[in-house]
């Protein structure tokens, strides 16, 4: 069995704590971790707030050649991380590949922000009493950020953290989620082959509920960024006091079809959106609602799509739906599915279980109050639900607590547009769906899919401190 050990100021650290990393689709072994001890969380902040001052001394061509070394690296192990992603989150191979192939792109565009990072001149002399002097504003980094990373795309979205944080000279302690841990570790050993300064970024494995709150209350960590569930982000925010957070919270992402929209481009585009990871995708495709004379339509090529889609182990290149984090997770799925029939819904294909696959579910008709609507499934599930209006559809994509992404598809731009502007998400894209993304980008959401932004540019802002210097 292959070994994970923690990574702690550059090297490895084992407990007397081990347990077994497990491929969700059949339970197989992908390797063996250690979990953390309240010692083991005060030496990973120790680490980082020892290794702050050399992070902030260097300069910004120094932290971009560390970081373009760890894009080569990573590019050369691109199979390798491919795998370990795959093993340890069921996630089909073929995604896996795609996922390193993002990551790779979110290094390069942290690596070239380390370059972009600037400040710029304050005219204080605007003011009557600011006559001789003259101001600049600049960035600092932080110190220490703590990253609390999920499961579902355990490099990508570690990356969207770490890389910003180390090109805006902070140090970072990294807790990733305990069912997909492995990729995480095995990107510390490739950032301390770059070059990075021992104790730049640690790696520590462990439950999140206990890890996670020592992380976040002690008081030498100066921000928190965290990807995961409303109730766990509300909780740390609450732990944090005035430290900076950042919080991605998910969402129950919706996309508007218009009865002149191409369905040729809008129903594939709905079906890879709504079931890639099994669905276990934070802008996952949830919510559909089509215009009346279209609906059935949307919903009959969609079950032929889906209903064709192979189901299999996730290293199996043939594979596009393989399982669930968690036989717990497909169960809480199926009784949703479930739930939403007792309320009146149809279920027009799928949602059938096997341990912890669920088969591809489409369904129409389900009340706004069903948790398949109302809440965020994270699972292999979608509702098809119609509406008269334009005005009625922005009304039942705003009815959700959430407000990460959403979409539409139409040839009206200027339907478009006044969807755009009424819609309340942070990102709306236009004959896109929600689950569209590019790495550097702004994004987050609002109401409980959380505050701040993430994408390299927007994430290093996030990261730094603004010092005005006047002389």
């Amino acid at each position: 069995m292959t070994e994970y050990p923690m990574w702690i100021d550059g090297g490895e650290v084992r407990t007397n704590d081990a347990r077994p990393v497990r491929v969700p689709f059949d339970g197989a072994i992908a390797g063996q971790i250690y979990l953390a001890g309240r010692e083991h969380v005060d030496a990973a902040i120790a680490a980082a707030k020892r290794a702050a001052p050399a992070m902030r001394e260097l300069s910004r061509h120094e932290r971009y050649s560390i970081l373009m070394k760890a894009h080569g690296l990573l590019g050369q192990r691109r199979e390798e991380m491919a795998q370990a992603i795959s093993s340890e989150s069921g996630k089909p191979i073929r995604e896996a590949r795609v996922e390193v192939d993002r990551s790779l792109m979110t290094l390069m565009f942290s690596a070239e922000e380390a370059h972009r990072l600037h400040g710029e001149e304050v005219p204080l002399d605007a003011h009557p009493g600011g006559k001789g002097k003259t101001g600049l504003l600049v960035r600092e980094p932080l110190g220490v950020i703590v990253a609390i990373t999920p499961f579902n795309f355990p490099l990508n979205l570690a990356m969207h953290k770490i890389g910003p944080a180390l090109a805006a000279g902070n140090t970072v302690v990294h807790k990733p989620a305990s069912a997909t841990p492995i990729s995480g570790i095995l990107l510390a050993r490739i950032f301390a082959e770059a070059g990075l300064p021992n104790g730049a970024l640690n790696v520590i494995t462990g439950p999140g509920g206990i890890v996670g709150d020592m992380l976040t209350l002690d008081p030498r960590v100066a921000m928190v960024t965290f990807t995961g569930s409303p109730e766990v982000g509300l909780r740390l925010r609450n732990l944090a006091g005035l430290k900076r957070v950042t919080l991605e919270l998910g969402s129950n992402s919706a996309v508007i079809i218009e009865g002149d929209a191409d369905l040729d481009k809008a129903v594939p585009k709905c079906v890879a959106g709504a079931f890639a990871h099994s669905g276990q995708v934070c802008i996952s495709v949830q919510r559909i609602f089509a215009q009346e004379s279209v609906r059935d339509e949307v919903v009959e090529r969609m079950c032929e799509i889906a209903s064709k889609m192979r189901i299999g182990h996730p290293l199996e290149d043939a594979t596009e739906i393989s399982s669930l984090i968690s036989e717990d997770e497909a169960k809480r799925i199926e009784g949703w599915i479930g739930e939403a029939r007792e309320a009146g819904a149809g279920l027009m294909t799928g949602g059938g279980r096997r341990g912890t696959t669920i088969d591809p579910a489409i369904l129409t008709d389900v009340p706004p109050s069903a948790n398949l609507c109302a809440k965020e499934a994270f699972g292999p599930v979608v509702a098809v639900n119609s509406y008269r209006t334009l005005d009625d559809a922005i009304a039942m994509v705003n009815d959700s607590d959430y407000g990460l992404q959403a979409g539409m598809y139409t040839r009206d731009l200027e339907k478009a547009f006044r969807a755009a502007r009424a819609v309340h998400v942070g990102g709306f894209h236009i004959n896109e769906i929600p689950a569209w993304r590019v790495d550097q980008m702004p994004y987050g959401g609002v109401k409980l899919s959380g505050t701040g932004r993430e994408g390299p540019k927007y994430a290093v802002e996030e990261m730094t401190e603004l010092k005005l210097i006047s002389w």
